[in-house]
This record gives C-alpha cells, structure tokens and sequence, in this order.
C-alpha cells in the first residue's frame, strides 16, 4: 500500500469515528469480543502461521505467549471497561466547592491510533495493544513485520473478515511501507521494537505532532543475591532466557552472580535446561532463532567473546550436532568473564546466549547497572529484604519482577512500560485504557456569580485586593 492510499485510508477511518459520534460501551465491548473471537476461531492457523515464519517454534509456546496471552487482556479490558468509562469527580477548591461548582473527567478516544508491531510475538504485540485501544473508543491502523510475513498475512486476513477497515485495518509490506507508516497523521502511535529503529519512528512521528508510546527493549539485568535459592534461581533464568529462544524484548540480559557462587550457577543453569530440554534440535519446545541474519548475528557474538578470553559454556543435554540442522537453533549457552569489550554486552543479545559476571560487592553492581542505559526490565533473586530495597531504590528500570523474571508484564493491574532509551510511555490494563484515551476536564460553574462578588473582572478594585492578600502568603 502506498503512502497516499494509508493516508486515504486514515481519513476514511478518522470519518467514520466523528460520525459516530460518542462510541457507547455496547460498541466497545462488540469490538473487543470480536478480536477475543478471532483469536479462538483462529488459534491453530495462528500458532501454525508462526511456526512457518520462525522456521520452528513451540506451538504450545505460541498458544500460551501469542494466543492467551493476548486473549487475556481483552477479557481482563471487557470485565473492567464499564468502570473504566464512568467519569471521575474531581475536588473543586474553595470557595467554589461551597457554592455548587462541580469538576469531573471524561475519557474520550483520541480518533485513530497506529500500532507497529514486532516479530517476536507477532500476535500478542499486534492483539494486546487493541485491549486499551478498542476500550477506550478507537479506531485503528497496523502494520506487523515483514520479518513474519505468514502471520502478518493471516491477521491481515482475519482481522479483514471481522472489522470493516474503518474499525480495524492491517497493513502488511516492506520496511519503507513502515517507514511511511510511522509518519501518518495517527492521534497516537505504539511502536514495539529496537530502539535503533524508534529513532526514525519518533522523528517521523514528530513531523505531525503525534503523541507516540515507544516499547523497546534494553540489556535486562539479571542480580542474584547471596542469600538467593541457586537452584530456583537458575530455573527461573534459564526458563527465561529460553523461552522464544531469547527473543523477548523483557529477556534477562546478563546476570550477576557472587564471584563465589559462579560455578553453582553454572551447574543449577545445566540441570535446568536439561530438566527443560533433555535434546534441543528435535525438540518441539525450543524455539529458532528467526532468520539467517539473527543467526549470524548472535554467532558473531560468541566468536568475539571467545577471542576476547571469556569462557563459552553450551548448555546442550543431548550432545547434538548444531551444525548439522536444517534451522536456526542456538544451544542456550553462558559466558563466562564477560567485560564490555565484547559485543555481546555492548548490544541487546535477543538470543538466547546469557553472560555471567561476578561480583564481590552490591554496590559495584548498582553502579554498572546505573552507568548503563536504564533497562526494560531488572531482576533481582534473594531472601534479604534490605537488599532488595537498596537495589530496587538505587536503579531505574521499566519494571521490576522479585524472584522471577519478565512476569510483572503479565499482570493486567500493572503498566508496562520502559523509561529512557528502552521506552516512554505505558499501556496495559486501565493504564492502556488511559493512554489511549484523552482526559478531558470538564468544569461546571455555580448558579452564583463568583467572579462578579469577588471582583475578579475589570474594574478592579480593593475587593479583588484583598481576596489576592488572602491567598499570596507564605
């Protein structure tokens, strides 16, 4: 689709929202019933689509991340979207308040939003965003990666056979069909991706003044305290680090480990993975890495580390031959004695390759973690309390998850979001509602006069004179 034919049909859709008019709750809750439809009536061809894209990924994987994982937002917007809708009273100060003045809030859509949605979780990051865009009264236009060109297709498709395109349009193409799309005149854009690429979006998006949430990614670092169970731990970790082979915007990053417990952490990850994993090649659990390019890429990472002194350990259970596939898999594999002179720590890995640093000192973490781009996401293991609160209280990340990793964004209640470069902005849950949504104030004057008693309008006088000594005091 060319640039005029997206901008044509944004007025079309623009159109269609004005003359609407107020877009009722009945409206609302049919729109998100029909993407909860879409998702049921489609779940196999879906999980199947990915499979195709990804060359091989776990199609239970897909049904729990991409399917319900998107099918619970929208339940969790259509139960709550009643309250969400009501107005909010707000306080009116005095004397206004005595006098019968009433303020209150009113959410309204924004008109049309735009969503650009990644390749990791095709599904999710394209169906999740329309919980709060489709609760909040909107219209939307998306465009999902050409780097998973089945599934983009067979949204494309669906979404067609269940929203006329003034609802819901999707818009497959090139990276220049993306690059024209970031700059449409949208009341808002979400983009879920590099921050490499957000760049362009944001400065495209400038161009017309249009408000963008940016959900990207970062280094998500990993800290286990001393008093942290190694074996729950690494479970949770490398349970994390696997899944989608890596590719999680939210994935842990690298972990800091004590200097003496190293070793133990070496060996709870292998028992972990092997207890996931017994062999990884055939294995319909573990995902590929999505194409040739990431392959290359995260190789590349482990030929750098390697001659730069850090020490490679390839988790694979089944002792198989990873040069002899047919795909793209990557053996979950540490690195030991990773400085910043490797690649690997320079860049979002999105693989699932983790390195391993040590540390003799909390301290010495927070500092590293606080001289490095605020993260997407932090993760901290331990049993200290104090700890924990010196770590939390001391870094700046778009979420935290205590004893776990990546599971505060599964909570509806909570928003999620990055700050700095791995984002701006959140959604989610009520907080999705709100940002989609404009706030509008709306004051309603008293039957008095006010502003006449007080002397608030010319001609001013000792009335309006003394009303101002009353209130410029310390």
């Amino acid at each position: 689709m060319t640039r005029d034919e997206m901008l044509e049909l944004l007025g079309r859709q623009r159109k269609s929202y004005l003359d609407e008019g107020e877009v009722s709750l009945a409206k609302r809750l049919d729109r998100i019933d029909r993407a909860i439809g879409l998702l049921v009536d489609n779940k196999d061809r879906l999980c199947e689509a990915m499979r195709e894209d990804f060359g091989h990924r776990s199609i239970h994987q897909s049904m729990f991340t991409d399917v319900a994982g998107s099918i619970g937002p929208l339940k969790h917007a259509r139960k709550h979207l009643a309250r969400w809708m009501k107005p909010e009273k707000r306080k009116v100060d005095f004397p206004l308040n005595l006098l019968g003045a009433k303020a209150r809030v009113e959410y309204q859509p924004l008109g049309v939003v735009g969503v650009i949605s990644p390749w990791n979780f095709p599904v999710n990051l394209t169906f999740t965003p329309l919980a709060g865009i489709l609760a909040a009264g909107n219209r939307c236009m998306i465009k999902p990666s050409e780097y998973t060109p089945a599934t983009s297709e067979l949204m494309a498709e669906i979404m067609g056979g269940a929203f006329d395109e003034t609802e819901i349009a999707v818009i497959t193409g090139d990276p220049q069909v993306g690059a024209d799309f970031s700059g449409l005149p949208f009341d808002h854009l979400l983009f879920t991706g590099a921050t490499s690429v957000a760049r362009h979006v944001m400065r495209a998006a400038s161009e017309n003044l249009v408000p963008i949430t940016l959900e990207l990614g970062g280094k998500s670092p990993v800290i286990v305290g001393r008093s942290a169970d190694m074996d729950k731990s690494a479970a949770a970790i490398m349970a994390g680090k696997t899944m989608n082979a890596g590719q999680i915007c939210l994935a842990p990053d690298y972990v800091y480990v004590p200097k003496e417990r190293i070793g133990e952490f070496v060996e709870s990850s292998q028992r972990s993975v092997a207890k996931m994993f017994p062999t990884l090649l055939d294995n319909d659990d573990y995902t590929s890495v999505v194409n040739e390019r990431h392959y290359e890429r995260l190789n590349g990472y482990l030929d750098d580390a390697r001659e730069k002194g850090a020490e490679i350990v390839e988790i694979n259970p089944g002792d198989e031959d990873f040069r002899q596939q047919p795909g793209h898999k990557i053996p979950p594999t540490l690195i030991l004695n990773a400085d910043d002179s490797m690649k690997v720590m320079q860049d979002e890995i999105f693989g699932p390759l983790m390195p391993v640093k040590g540390y003799t000192d909390m301290n010495e973490v927070i500092d590293y973690v606080n001289d490095n781009p605020r993260p997407l996401g932090l993760y901290y293991f331990g049993k200290d309390d104090a700890e924990q609160r010196t770590v939390l209280s001391h870094t700046t990340s778009g979420g935290v998850t205590v004893n776990d990793v990546v599971m505060h964004v599964a909570q509806e209640d909570l928003p999620f979001g990055g700050v700095g470069p791995s984002g701006m902005g959140s959604y989610h849950g009520h907080d999705g509602f709100k940002t989609f949504s404009h706030a509008k104030s709306v004051f309603t004057q008293s039957k008095i006069d006010i502003a006449a008693l007080a002397g608030l309008r010319p001609p001013y006088g000792e009335k309006l004179m003394k009303l101002l000594g009353g209130q410029i005091t310390r």
